[in-house]
């Protein structure tokens, strides 16, 4: 895990690399990598990297990056681990290649060597990389399939800038950080800034699943190599045990050469990964987050969490966060976050107890409820959308019933009401009733109308949902294909990058692996099918518990407890309105 960045002069009339920059971007990111740093600028000056090392394979300095082959041929700076890549570099070794390190980066060189872009197919893992190529005088940036690694650039038609990190990008220069009404308006949407926007202009993300190639020459082209939606449709249904298709995810993510632990709570999805780590591993620790809020409650995680860390032998912690623990840390944490999110602040404070206790790596069950169908939206979408889709002219209907009663109706209910008929008749425009924050109609409660229809007319988030589940017909893999490419990529999985960063800690998501995914997604597995395969059984209290959600009192911290302003202000979209202005005051 690290931070990277790159500088790429691809015009001649572009400015030379300028190295204080590459650094001080590189340096923005120093919890990202608090082991080491390096960069390289090319003689000619046309091309920097930059690196920042946290060190979980390979950590002797042979690991260390920006690194080269064949003198220089290639040169690549990587974020994230390649889970299979001691078999990929077992078969390389076979054919004849020599390696001088045993870490997972100079493997991509080497792939790279042999299939060029097309690398990217053989990689299980995941991963954000830039790599130069000198004879091609080019550079390839990719991003993992779903999304776990960041990715973010800047291109003004002159010269491309590559980071980890928004927030990284900002110090650099030549960024045009004029406001993106697109980026504002997906945040009080959906409580997330929806890829590929950012904020600003001058910024976007790289998409997940997506290769980019630029050169000197004048080539450039973008590339998606891998979806959600096109795995679920086009995989062939393979059977394969839910058991041992979960034990070679997980075993695959206890690679390192550091000791792994494991975030645990009183759910299903922790708790499973929980037994199937204990099964591969004997020093295994685990952690978990308790809040004095919710001490002796039926809210309080603490309980079972060790009921399941006793019954497999991990050795175990339990850290209690209060309100008071949220004021002192409130400044730390929104510097961490990079984009606004009105989400993170668990992942915060347990990957900062985590990294207490003295771990690296952690191991998450973030993606549970997205594969093994978790969420109540599995449930709730169909049940709204089959009945209203057959109502003829509903939606038509909708729009002239929201437009009446949108004014009055948040006195009497949720605000979300009034686009019930018009919102409900599709699925991508269902999971933003469901979903969604604030209404395409309140926007401009937050952001000035012109603003906020601007930012509508770019985003047109109605026409991406909708084209998000475009072809497909069961109800499991829209579902699926909605929760994993908006709510998971753009905000558990960024709140699990920044947050994890902010304390200098690798999480890994077992759930979200493209190899499980693939095996699983088809054959309607469920949380009970998921929750079986530990060895021995998890204890029944955890296996009947209601599912709760990861509970966390942010509101009470939020409202510090006052009396003052409405229960909007005081609840999730006043944390929003709180948020957005620490980003933009």
């Amino acid at each position: 895990m690290c931070g990277i960045n790159a500088i790429f002069a691809y015009r001649d009339e572009a400015p030379p690399v300028n190295r204080r920059e590459l650094r001080t971007v590189r340096d923005r990111m120093a919890r990202r990598g608090p082991d080491g740093s390096g960069d390289w600028v090319s003689p000619d000056k046309r091309v920097g990297l930059g690196h920042r090392r946290l060190s979980i394979i390979d950590i002797t300095s042979d690991g260390d990056q920006p690194m080269g082959l064949y003198g220089g041929k290639y040169r690549i700076v990587f974020n994230g681990e390649i889970y299979n890549y001691q078999a990929i570099r077992e078969r390389m070794q076979a054919e004849g290649r020599l390696f001088r390190t045993t870490s997972d980066t100079e493997v991509l060189l080497h792939l790279y060597d042999k299939y060029g872009p097309e690398m990217v197919h053989h990689l299980r893992g995941m991963f954000a990389f830039a790599l130069w190529d000198e004879e091609k005088q080019g550079l390839l940036l990719a991003r993992d399939g779903f999304g776990v690694k960041p990715l973010y650039l800047s291109d003004n038609g002159r010269c491309l800038r590559v980071a980890s990190q928004v927030k990284a990008l900002m110090v650099g220069g030549g960024i045009d950080k004029s406001p993106n009404p697109a980026g504002h308006v997906g945040f009080f949407l959906f409580g997330y800034v929806p890829e590929p926007h950012t904020l600003y202009r001058g910024i976007r993300s790289l998409g997940a699943g997506t290769m980019l190639w630029r050169d000197k020459r004048g080539n450039s082209w973008e590339k998606r190599f891998w979806g959600v939606q096109a795995a679920y449709q086009t995989r062939p249904p393979v059977r394969r045990p839910l058991r041992k298709s979960l034990l070679d995810s997980v075993a695959h993510h206890l690679v390192s050469d550091v000791p792994v632990g494991l975030f645990l709570s009183a759910g299903l999805d922790s708790a499973t990964l929980c037994g199937l780590a204990a099964e591969q591993s004997t020093d295994l620790k685990t952690v978990t987050l308790g809040f004095e809020e919710y001490a002796q409650t039926e809210n309080d995680e603490a309980p079972l969490a060790e009921l399941v860390a006793d019954l497999y032998g991990t050795e175990h912690q339990t850290r209690r966060v209060a309100g008071s623990d949220f004021a002192n840390h409130a400044d730390a944490l929104f510097e961490a976050m990079d984009q606004p999110s009105i989400d993170g602040v668990n992942v915060y404070f347990v990957a900062k107890a985590a990294a207490e206790v003295g771990l690296k790596v952690a191991i998450s069950g973030l993606g549970g409820d997205e594969l093994f169908r978790g969420y109540n939206t599995f449930r709730q979408l169909p049940k709204l959308v089959k009945p209203l889709s057959a109502v003829p002219f509903a939606r038509h209907i909708g729009t002239i019933g929201r437009f009446a009663t949108s004014p009055w109706i948040g006195q009497y209910a949720s605000p979300k009401a009034a686009g019930l008929l018009e919102l409900g008749t599709r699925s991508g425009d269902a999971y933003l009733l469901r979903r969604g924050l604030f209404m395409p109609w309140e926007l401009a409660r937050n952001l000035d109308s012109d603003f906020a229809r601007q930012g509508l007319d770019e985003l047109a988030p109605l026409t991406r949902l909708h084209h998000t589940t475009s072809g497909m017909t069961d109800w499991t893999g829209r579902v699926t294909a909605l929760e994993m490419t908006w709510y998971m990529r753009n905000q558990l999985l960024r709140d699990a990058d920044w947050a994890g960063m902010a304390h200098s800690l690798e999480i890994r998501v077992p759930f979200v692996d493209r190899p499980l995914f693939e095996a699983a997604v088809r054959h309607g597995f469920g949380k009970q099918d998921m929750a079986a395969t530990p060895e021995p059984a998890l204890p029944q209290a955890v296996r009947e518990r209601p599912k709760t959600g990861f509970q966390v009192p942010v509101r009470d911290w939020l409202s510090g407890q006052s009396e003052a302003g409405n229960a909007d202000d005081r609840g999730l979209r006043g944390w929003a309105r709180e948020v957005y202005d620490r980003f933009t005051g």
